[in-house]
């Protein structure tokens, strides 16, 4: 083991960030993980001993993994600490023995040192080691973990501030809750069916790689068992939110979503926020009005149980992504 970078593996020497090659693609995830310290943050960084090499954590997906899972997973079994994810980072590319692999990064803050689990070396990672800033890119291997570095820390816009902290607005779609002309009751009372159970049980594990927050939801049933084993997880209330309640939602009510929006982005808080078919895109475009910003040309909209999520830095918004419990 050696403390300077290794000589890169050639299937690992010009990693090319978002570029595809045909085939198969081997999928994997980590994070960038920091922590704050006087005077200022510190990144931990892995040696593996069966490449002698120096680099962020990350691991491949397990079969039907989901990729957020998959992040948090790797980063705890290599390193003993359960990141929070924060902003997406990149997703690097590279052939390995001439298949194409992608990993996906994210930024992960470690939590409070009394939650965190104790390094144990091991045939995969047998040195972690937490440098401050100035000295991590000189440790590492790998071109690509360097411009991994530079993203977590450098402003992701004009008037955006540095640094790699973020504060997550989830913006969810209720899961399924069977067809609404074969309910005869109150539509506001209209349950998940199996599957809408089954995808409230993923999310709340999804939910949960971005820490605890704060958990607000349309009044209706079918909203609220969505976001409910999240809720019991984390031990947090569900607020009940009219202006979110789609029955309610004539031109008063939606302009009173739209103030209610804007309102919770005032104030630096990680949000779930779970609505309706009928108005999460009305509630998301109001959000990156306020956040003034265009959305991402990527034609995505929310299936039901999916969900986007904003990551904020100061006024501004640093980063888009969406998930469904599937993918």
């Amino acid at each position: 083991m050696t403390g300077r970078p290794a000589r890169p593996r050639p299937e690992e020497a010009r990693p090319r960030p978002e570029q595809a090659w045909p085939g198969a693609e081997i999928r994997a995830a980590g994070a960038v993980l920091y922590r704050h310290r006087e005077p200022g943050a510190e990144v931990a960084v892995i040696h593996r001993p069966r490449h002698d090499d120096w680099s962020f954590p990350k691991g491949k997906l397990e079969p039907g993994e989901h990729v957020l899972l998959a992040a948090v997973r790797e980063v705890t079994e290599e390193t003993g600490v359960r990141p929070v994810l924060g902003r997406p980072l990149a997703a690097v590319r590279y052939l390995v023995e001439g298949r194409p692999k992608r990993v996906d990064y994210w930024a992960g803050r470690a939590p409070d040192a009394g939650q965190q689990a104790a390094f144990v070396p091991g045939d995969e990672v047998d040195r972690l080691d937490w440098l401050p800033v100035p000295a991590v890119g000189s440790r590492l291997t790998y071109g690509h973990d360097a411009r991994l570095l530079e993203r977590l820390l450098a402003p992701v816009a004009d008037g955006c501030p540095p640094g790699p902290d973020s504060v997550p607005y989830v913006m969810l779609r209720h899961a399924s809750a069977g067809r609404k002309s074969a309910w005869h009751g109150d539509d506001l009372l209209r349950p998940l069916d199996e599957r809408g159970e089954a995808d409230a049980a993923a999310l709340a594990r999804l939910l949960a790689c971005y820490g605890v927050q704060r958990v607000i939801s349309s009044a209706a049933e079918r909203c609220l068992g969505t976001v409910r084993p999240y809720a019991e997880l984390i031990g947090a209330p569900i607020e009940a939110e009219p202006a979110f309640t789609v029955r309610a939602c004539d031109s008063d009510r939606g302009d009173a979503a739209k103030r209610r929006v804007a309102e919770l982005l005032a104030r630096p808080v990680p949000t779930v926020i779970c609505g309706h078919r009928e108005n999460l895109p009305v509630l998301y475009a109001r959000a990156l009005g306020v956040l003034r910003c265009s959305p991402p040309d990527d034609g995505w909209s929310p299936p039901k149980a999916g969900f986007w999520v904003l990551h904020t830095a100061g006024n501004c918004l640093s980063a888009v992504e969406h998930h469904s419990p599937s993918s």
